[in-house]
């Protein structure tokens, strides 16, 4: 099993770095020389395709000779991916001065250093390469001290990137960059224990709990929280391998795997999960093969193994969120190349939102009942929770009538089981299931008249109000959608001179979903957006333009938000990722 796993990741990284890159002494060809008025030109010739960075590049005379840098005369360097770079190659003069006393002919160590990038999304190491010169102190100024090199594009950078408000992602990704490595891991394993609270983990709560309570008798607190462990360290796993990726190649590997046909095929695993809870059958490996493990004194491993691999499909299947601190560490990946550092913060904010789970597991293990009834009913109705994720896993690509039809088909059948009609049934059950039967009736009644709302069923009841100020505060913000670049470039151009709001959001999304529920369906925030003009980017399918789209905007997963000026330029300080209530959202909107 584990060579079939390393086969797996193997595939999945060879797959990823297809396109042929250069080797860096293709990339780069850095070159230095004296010239007659003992200045050091200085080049970088750089290849198709590659750029360098600006705070990057470092021209630097060894201590100890006698010569001195006394200034720089630099190109001048463009915006590229919100970073100052140059994208031909940038040629140098470095001026020298000499010390006080220093005569004669004296050999100097330049050292010239630099880093760049490929558009096709490779980030190089850094390099430093050294040069030796014989320089005539008598050609050159004098100067009571050291001067300390300034290349002016670059200091001229440095102040505007203070200066410049920075968005929520950005800045967690200049704090992983200037940030010592606990600090970083620290604030990722903070940023993880708040995620645990968001959409992005309740739909593992009843995976886990399933898997514990599956178990069946003999399971001890001990082994319980063991297998809480293993689930949520491949869940890290496959958090840090997927954002590693995405940061290095700009190809969100959880988007690619909401295609239909494997959100049919994991909610399938679902409902075997399920069925087999109910007693249908025993899901457990061959028996020829737990013998040999059991002989081996293994046998507590298979039990492991197929809870790690249900933990790293939950993360990459189940939750696929994007938030800012996710999308800070996939900048920082993005924009230096250290996928080492980037993957640690993924992977100790994994372990944050992992926490919760652990407690669940573990809770799950202790208070297991003993065998009997109540065990019988404890696995029925985590079977019904198993049900339910795979029905939550198909909004994703179903329509929502079909949903909720579905959600009432489990509703009724489970309030049945409780005992909702038996009179000999405990009080406690027969309530609980009559008033999830009751529910479940309403929803069906919904579906068969026309409602797609799980907490308004009968809202199709309603008589029909036809005043236009009435229809204005039932509907929805309009968005008008987009899939490719060509199409939000017309829109922006035709709308030159407004405000804009573009919204990047996928019907995978669970979090985009809770976004148009409470923050975009807030009666304020509408009045508010009623002032933009308002664009949402569709990349549910993930095909090659909606990726194309994405990486425009730097952007990893949604939700996005992204606000333009009346020039039509990105107001980066406003980005928002992820959920936000309504009150931060009008706050932000006001800023």
């Amino acid at each position: 099993m584990k060579k079939l796993i390393l086969f797996l990741f193997s595939s999945i990284l060879l797959f990823a770095a297809q396109p042929k890159f250069l080797m860096p002494e293709e990339a780069f060809k850095p070159s230095a020389k004296v010239n007659e008025k003992m200045q050091i030109e200085a080049t970088v010739e750089i290849a198709k395709d590659i750029y360098l960075y600006v705070n990057a590049l470092k021209l630097n005379i060894k201590e100890g000779s006698g010569i001195a840098v006394k200034s720089i005369d630099a190109p001048k360097s463009v915006e590229h991916h919100d970073e100052q770079v140059y994208l031909e190659s940038p040629k140098f003069v470095v001026h020298l001065k000499k010390e006080p006393n220093a005569a004669g002919v004296k050999k100097i160590e330049f050292e010239l250093s630099y880093q760049g990038c490929s558009e096709q999304g490779l980030c190089y190491e850094p390099e430093t390469k050294v040069y030796e010169f014989d320089v005539d102190t008598s050609k050159l100024e004098g100067g009571e001290a050291l001067a300390k090199i300034e290349n002016k594009t670059e200091s001229k950078t440095e102040v505007k990137e203070e200066k410049k408000e920075l968005s929520e992602s950005d800045s967690i990704a200049y704090t992983i960059k200037h940030s010592s490595l606990g600090l970083v891991l620290l604030t990722f394993l903070g940023f993880g224990l708040l995620l645990s609270l968001t959409p992005c983990v309740f739909p593992m709560i009843p995976i886990i709990s399933g898997i514990i309570i599956s178990q069946g008798e003999g399971l001890t607190t001990k082994r319980a929280f063991m297998l809480s462990v293993v689930y949520v360290l491949a869940m890290a796993v496959a958090y840090t391998i997927a954002g590693v990726l995405a940061g290095l190649f700009g190809s969100n590997l959880q988007a690619a795997l909401q295609t239909p046909w494997v959100i049919y095929s994991f909610s399938a695993v679902f409902v075997a999960l399920a069925l087999s809870m109910f007693g249908f059958y025993e899901l457990k490996l061959p028996d020829s093969f737990v013998a040999k493990i059991s002989s081996n004194h293994h046998s507590s491993r298979g039990g492991y193994i197929g809870v790690a691999i249900m933990g790293f499909l939950s993360a990459l299947i189940v939750g696929p969120c994007v938030a800012a601190p996710l999308a800070g560490a996939l900048v920082y990946i993005g924009q230096t190349g250290d996928a080492f550092l980037g993957g640690m913060a993924l992977f100790s904010m994994s372990i944050g939102m992992g926490f919760p789970l652990i407690l669940v597991g573990v809770s799950a293990g202790k208070f297991m009942p003993k065998p009997g009834a109540w065990m019988t009913m404890i696995s029925a109705v985590f079977g019904v929770m198993m049900l339910g994720v795979a029905i939550w896993m198909l909004e994703r690509v179903v329509e929502s009538y079909v949903i909720m039809l579905l959600y009432s088909m489990l509703g009724i059948g489970f309030g049945l089981y409780l005992g909702a009609f038996v009179n000999e049934a405990h009080i406690f059950r027969k309530s609980a299931g009559m008033i999830i039967f009751i529910y479940s009736t309403l929803l069906f009644i919904g579906v068969m008249g026309g409602s797609s709302s799980m907490t308004k069923p009968l809202e199709f009841l309603k008589p029909t109000v036809t005043t236009a100020s009435a229809v204005e505060k039932s509907s929805h913000p309009k968005f008008q959608k987009v899939t490719t670049i060509k199409e939000l470039d017309e829109l922006l151009s035709a709308n030159k001179g407004k405000k804009i709001m573009l919204d990047f959001s996928a019907q995978w999304c669970a979090v985009c979903k809770e976004l148009d529920e409470k923050t975009f369906s807030n009666e304020a925030v509408k009045a508010k957006m009623s002032e933009f003009v308002l664009i949402q980017a569709d990349v549910t399918q993930n095909t090659q333009e909606q990726k194309e789209l994405s990486k425009k905007y730097g952007v990893f997963g949604p939700p996005v938000i992204i606000f333009f000026d009346k020039n039509l330029e990105v107001i980066k300080s406003k980005t928002i990722v992820g959920f936000i209530p309504p009150d931060e959202f009008l706050k932000h909107l006001d800023k």
